[in-house]
């Protein structure tokens, strides 16, 4: 189940990484394309309805207690865990990418391209949408928000995604809480741009692209990990669990004993954060 306790890393297994969607190869995006497909298909708490709504609808909403608290960034460690784990439950080798939606002179606001087709080699694109269950339409509907049956984006002003300079200034910031309530804040502006499902709480997760934008959120909370080694959330909280993981705040700390990291594998460096 995708709630259940993390699996401990095998210490002779390489730890996998996750890679920027928009550099990641043909082979590796199929990869991931065909594990979507996959958990589609499913129906029970194995598949992608299940893993979606625990972010939001149907209720209860998973995610309430995570947002604009201190629980933010490990809360959503444990998600995209599980989820990729759900993934890697159908095939073997696929891995989560990031979208790098960090704007500047050079870098225009944009959809990660992977997701951002509806069609790829004349196939549909499992990454470009995905059904939201009825039930979680009909709860919607009663409490007011009216959505399509299928995910969509509604790109809105530019100015609205992060720049590389603000993503560098978060980064600089030393304390925990700081750092994560100033993540959220830039996180929060990428919903608001991408709009349409995206752009409501309890709709978000349905999207494919949401876990490229958490991708890359936990890779800044990575990058900041490495940067200020020894700084962690508050410890009165490090032994609280996430429900409905299986997982304590104090387990999502080290993400290669979840076995996983960030190429490049040179985060730490001040010049790939510039990049």
């Amino acid at each position: 189940m995708a709630t259940g306790s993390p699996r401990a890393q095998d210490p002779v297994a390489p730890v996998r990484f996750r890679r920027n969607a928009d550099s990641s190869t043909a082979g590796q995006l199929e990869l991931l394309r065909q594990a979507f497909e996959a958990v589609y298909a499913i129906g029970d708490d194995r598949g992608y309805a299940h893993h979606a709504g625990i972010h939001g609808l149907p209720l209860p909403i998973g995610c309430d207690n995570a947002h604009h608290t201190p629980f933010f960034l490990p809360w959503h460690r444990a998600y995209l865990y599980f989820f990729e784990r759900a993934l890697r439950d159908r095939v073997a080798d696929a891995m989560l990418t990031w979208w790098d939606w960090r704007t500047g002179p050079d870098r225009p606001a944009r959809l990660p391209q992977p997701f951002a087709n509806a069609r790829v080699s004349g196939k549909s694109n499992p990454l470009h949408s995905a059904r939201v269950p009825k039930l979680a339409l009909d709860q919607g509907r009663r409490a007011g928000m009216t959505v399509p049956g299928r995910t969509r984006r509604e790109p809105g002003d530019p100015e609205l995604l992060p720049t590389a300079r603000e993503v560098r200034s978060v980064l600089e910031l030393r304390d925990f809480l700081d750092f994560s309530s100033a993540l959220e804040g830039l996180h929060d502006r990428v919903h608001v741009w991408t709009g349409g499902h995206m752009g409501l709480i309890p709709f978000a997760a349905f999207d494919p692209v949401f876990w490229a934008h958490h991708t890359m959120v936990d890779r800044l909370w990575r990058l900041w990990q490495l940067r200020h080694p020894g700084a962690r959330p508050p410890s009165a909280i490090l032994g609280e669990a996430l429900p409905p993981f299986r997982m304590t705040v104090r387990q999502t700390l080290d993400v290669t004993a979840l076995g996983y990291d960030y190429a490049v594998a040179s985060a730490s460096s001040p010049v790939e954060a510039r990049r």
